[in-house]
């Protein structure tokens, strides 16, 4: 029931964000200074980071490697002590058959939402997964384009 009714709030915030569309893409723009900005390979790659409370979290995507023929991956680290120091890095993605791009945060008291999009030659699906624990575990990866309720009651692991 408590991950339901955070699925639930995660889908409201989800479809406030779509239907503020505009209002985020200039929120986003002007968020830009906030992001670190990392250039690998010529690629831009960005690192949104987010404070609730005493905590920071950030969340990056690697950059694909042809020697090893890893994808992208979605990175989480977490602090509880205002940036002091940090957590281990958590791969929220796992992907072995799409690359995961795009990654953004948000952090409404002890919840964390990270969304990214999954992407490969056929596919392009924006996924989500949803921390009730300030970041020390996350739930299963919800694939936000399905219709109908997404969710699970089973717990996720980090």
């Amino acid at each position: 029931m408590k991950l339901e009714r955070t699925v639930t709030a995660a889908l409201i915030v989800a479809a406030t964000l779509v239907a503020n569309t505009v209002l985020l893409s200039t929120m986003t723009n002007m968020m830009q200074n906030a992001y670190a900005n990392l250039y690998i390979n010529g690629f831009p790659r960005k690192a949104p980071i987010i404070s609730s409370g005493d905590n920071e979290y950030v969340v990056w995507t690697t950059h694909p490697s042809n020697k090893t023929g890893l994808s992208d991956e979605v990175i989480f680290r977490a602090s509880n002590d205002g940036g002091k120091t940090f957590g281990d890095k958590i791969n929220l993605s796992n992907s072995t058959k799409a690359d995961s791009q795009d990654a953004q945060i948000d952090a409404p008291g002890d919840k964390v939402f990270v969304t990214w999009w999954e992407r490969n030659q056929t596919s392009d699906i924006p996924v989500m997964r949803i921390s009730t624990d300030n970041g020390k575990t996350f739930g299963p990866i919800l694939k936000l384009a399905t219709n109908g309720t997404i969710g699970s009651s089973s717990g996720g692991g980090g």
